[in-house]
């Protein structure tokens, strides 16, 4: 995903602001929210919140989006998202100005939910409602601790191109938004805002791709110059690897953002990709904590490389496809390359990693099993068929060594014993030295991330 070029407007001496986001399970219910809101009032400098939508509610939006619902399973979704809701509203009791934009926004829910929906822009506007609902209630809560908090509604701000399902933020003109909009507010109130959503040039609801409100708030940290951007979730912040997968896995204290960005990019669900784009691009420092434990610290994310060389984690990144594309054509030809990645250019694919030989190429392209759309259309795979033989593997893994400085040669022994056991795919390694990447078979890849953990990672602790 790319993005404008840090404008003008945010140029200059860092705030005082923070901005902290939480995620679904730390809005998930009233007690949830009440703990996120102690964090909030324990620290001043946070004068902007993110939410996610309340944990289960995205899900049922996403099954809403599906037109062959029937008329029972459609009124289904729709009573699990008003379930959600009102179990907190049993809670608390919404102020005359949160309640009017709460109830019209539920009720707009409610009317858009019951169509069967046939545009992308539909499918956002439809998903941005967890995050909208939300927004109200986790307000409400900050009030009864005492605070002078108002909900704001972030499409106001945070602008974006009109890609629905995956859209991209204009820097420059949410930079100009937030001066006029949002800047002036925050002396005197915290703003309680949506993560997710933005809104395109015409007003039109758009949404950054799912697991996107930490990119929203690293991009409003970015807009109103803050100083650090925190995001709370349910982990203890970032791991050596998934600690549901590995017992001995162990918190980082400190990563650069070079080994942030390649951890979230390769799968380490606990922070989005786009979230390091903003905070590097600014020099906004990043913290990762768990809302339930905020007294364990987490993960700072800082602009210094790291002093510690080598391997400090191992990721996972499932639901992969292998795309192989190869002609003679290749042999001492120019251009063949250009051709494939205009192509994909053209269908807005991204492409994670790419190795070639003298007649082929190898490319891996992420398939998110909920993407609102697939992420690799027949229409691209005819259009490259027309030059090339094209051959497309599924239910394969990507599995990233991450670091600093990684040099294969220091580690290639054990990492060879452990891999001898695998079908390996894929290796790439070289373009980085942050990360060391290959591509195994799903059902074995948990195997294989437990064994590179034990042997490279504990046994180096």
């Amino acid at each position: 995903m790319t993005t404008q070029s840090v404008p003008q407007t945010v140029s200059g001496a860092k705030s005082d602001y923070i901005v902290a986001k939480f995620g679904g399970t730390s809005v998930a219910n009233f007690e949830a929210m009440s703990r996120c809101s102690e964090i909030i009032v324990a620290d001043k400098s946070v004068r902007i919140v993110a939410v996610s939508a309340s944990a289960g509610v995205t899900n049922h939006l996403v099954a809403l989006c599906k037109p062959d619902l029937s008329k029972e399973q459609r009124q289904a979704h729709i009573d699990g998202v008003l379930a959600i809701q009102q179990a907190i509203l049993d809670e608390l009791s919404l102020d005359a100005d949160l309640a009017v934009g709460f109830n019209e926004t539920l009720k707009a829910f409610q009317t858009l939910a019951l169509e069967t929906l046939t545009t992308d822009q539909q499918h956002d506007e439809l998903l941005s409602f967890g995050e909208r609902l939300s927004s109200y209630l986790f307000a409400q809560v900050l009030r009864l601790k005492g605070l002078n908090a108002d909900r704001f509604d972030v499409r106001k701000v945070l602008k974006t191109d009109s890609q629905f399902g995956k859209a991209t933020p204009d820097v420059a003109a949410t930079a100009q938004a937030a001066k006029d909009l949002l800047i002036p507010l925050l002396d005197e109130q915290v703003i309680v805002t949506q993560g997710f959503i933005g809104s395109d040039e015409f007003g039109q609801t758009t949404t950054l791709g799912r697991g996107g409100s930490d990119y929203s708030a690293a991009l409003l940290a970015e807009a109103i110059n803050a100083k650090s951007v925190h995001i709370w979730t349910d982990v203890v912040g970032i791991f050596s690897t998934d600690p549901r997968l590995c017992a001995k896995a162990t918190p980082i204290a400190r990563l650069s953002f070079d080994e942030a960005a390649e951890m979230a990019t390769f799968g380490a669900k606990v922070l989005h990709p786009a979230t390091i784009l903003p905070a590097s691009r600014s020099h906004i420092n990043v913290f990762v904590g768990s809302s339930r434990e905020p007294e364990r610290g987490g993960t700072w994310i800082e602009r210094e490389k790291s002093q510690q060389p080598g391997i400090r984690a191992v990721t996972q990144r499932k639901n992969q496809i292998l795309l192989t594309l190869k002609s003679p054509e290749m042999l001492l030809a120019s251009g063949f390359l250009a051709r494939v990645f205009t192509i994909l250019s053209e269908f807005n694919i991204s492409v994670d990693l790419v190795t070639t030989s003298e007649i082929s190429v190898a490319i891996t392209l992420d398939n998110a099993p909920n993407a609102s759309r697939p992420e690799l259309e027949q229409a691209c795979l005819d259009k490259l068929a027309e030059f090339c033989h094209v051959s497309v593997e599924n239910n394969l893994t990507l599995v990233a060594l991450i670091g600093s400085e990684i040099q294969l040669r220091q580690h290639e022994m054990n990492l060879m014993n452990v891999l001898k056991e695998f079908n390996i795919r894929l290796i790439c390694h070289g373009a980085s030295k942050h990360n060391l990447c290959f591509l195994v078979e799903q059902s074995e890849s948990d195997t294989v991330v437990q064994a590179i953990h034990s042997r490279l990672l504990e046994s180096a602790a």
